[in-house]
C-alpha cells in the first residue's frame, strides 16, 4: 500500500503532457504544471522562423516551469508557410508580421484570457519571456500593458525604444551578448540580420524600462566567470528599496543564443556561465 500511495503520489506530481489549442487561424501550445488551477502563466514567444514546438524544445523551459508550479504557453506567431517559419509584428521587426500589420497584440490578450477560461491557470497578471524576435514583441506588450504584466524577459531582442514608451512600473530581466551579429548589443543592423532593421540598443532598453520607476535606483555589478568558454557574465541589477526591478545579464562575447539552450549552428559565443531558464524562473519568482 505504501508503493502504491508513492507511485500515486509521484504520478499527481508530474506536470501534463503539452496539449495544441486552435484560435481560429491562430495556435498556441500550453504546457501545465499538476496543478494546473490559478497557475502562474508564462508566454514564451518563439523567435523570428521557428514556432512553438522547435521554441519548446529548443529552450528546455516548459520542462523546469512546470515543475516549479507555472504554466507554459507558447504562442505561435504567422506565416505564409502554414504552422511553421513564423515571425512577430514588434513595431519595427520582423518578417510579413510586420509589413502586414498583424495584430499580434491582441492575439496575445486572446491567447492569455483563452488559457485562463479553458484551463483554469491565472490570467491576471501573466509573465513574458522570448527569443529574438520574440523577445521585441514581449518587451513591447510588456511596455505597453503594465496592468497585465508581472515582468518581463528579453533574450537577444530589443524592442523599438525610439516609438515605444514603458509606460508603467514592469520588473524586467535582459540576457544579451556583446559579440551578438544578428541584433547587437550597441543597435544598428547585425552582420548576419535577416533584415534590415535598424535595432535599438540593449542600454536603450534599459533606460525605457528603468523610466517609469522614477527617483535614484542603487546600482550594483558583479561578475560571473566559471567557464572557460571565451564568455563571462556582467550582472548589473537596479534596485529600489531593496528589490530588483531591472537585472541586465551581459553576455561578454556572447552570441545570439538562449544560454542553456540547443542551438547546434553556434561554433563561438554560446556561453556556458548561466542557464536562460533558471535566470528567468528566478527573476519571475521573485515578482509573484
Amino acid at each position: 500500500m505504501r508503493i502504491l500511495a508513492l507511485l500515486i503520489a509521484l504520478v499527481l506530481s508530474q506536470p501534463l503532457a503539452a496539449e495544441t489549442v486552435r484560435l481560429g487561424d491562430r495556435w498556441y501550445r500550453i504546457e501545465l504544471p499538476a496543478n494546473p488551477k490559478g497557475a502562474p502563466l508564462i508566454l514564451a514567444l518563439h523567435g523570428g522562423g521557428g514556432d512553438p514546438d522547435q521554441f519548446a524544445q529548443a529552450s528546455g523551459l516548459a520542462r523546469v516551469a512546470t515543475r516549479a508550479g507555472f504554466a507554459v504557453v507558447f504562442p505561435a506567431g504567422t506565416g505564409r508557410r502554414g504552422d511553421r517559419l513564423l515571425t512577430w509584428n514588434g513595431g519595427y521587426c520582423c518578417g510579413p508580421s510586420a509589413r502586414r500589420g498583424v495584430d499580434d497584440m491582441g492575439f496575445l490578450k486572446q491567447v492569455i484570457a483563452d488559457a485562463a477560461q479553458r484551463f483554469g491557470v491565472d490570467g491576471q497578471g501573466v509573465y513574458l519571456t522570448g527569443m529574438s524576435n520574440g523577445a521585441i514583441l514581449a518587451e513591447t506588450f510588456a511596455a505597453q500593458n503594465p496592468d497585465l504584466v508581472r515582468a518581463v524577459a528579453g533574450v537577444s531582442g530589443t524592442m523599438d525604444t525610439s516609438r515605444t514608451r514603458v509606460q508603467g512600473r514592469v520588473p524586467a530581466l535582459i540576457i544579451h551578448g556583446t559579440a551578438d551579429t544578428m541584433v547587437p548589443y550597441e543597435g544598428g543592423q547585425g552582420d548576419t540580420s535577416l533584415t534590415r532593421t535598424d535595432f535599438a540598443s540593449v542600454p536603450s532598453v534599459v533606460q525605457a524600462f528603468l523610466a517609469p520607476w522614477g527617483g535614484v535606483l542603487a546600482e550594483t555589478r558583479r561578475s560571473i566567470d566559471t567557464r572557460d568558454d571565451g564568455t563571462s557574465i556582467t550582472v548589473t541589477d537596479y534596485q529600489r528599496r531593496g528589490k530588483v526591478v531591472l537585472r541586465l545579464m551581459t553576455v561578454q562575447g556572447g552570441g545570439h543564443h538562449w544560454p542553456g539552450g540547443r542551438k547546434a549552428r553556434l561554433t563561438e559565443g554560446k556561453t556556458q556561465e548561466i542557464d536562460a531558464n533558471t535566470e528567468i524562473l528566478r527573476f519571475f519568482a521573485a515578482h509573484p
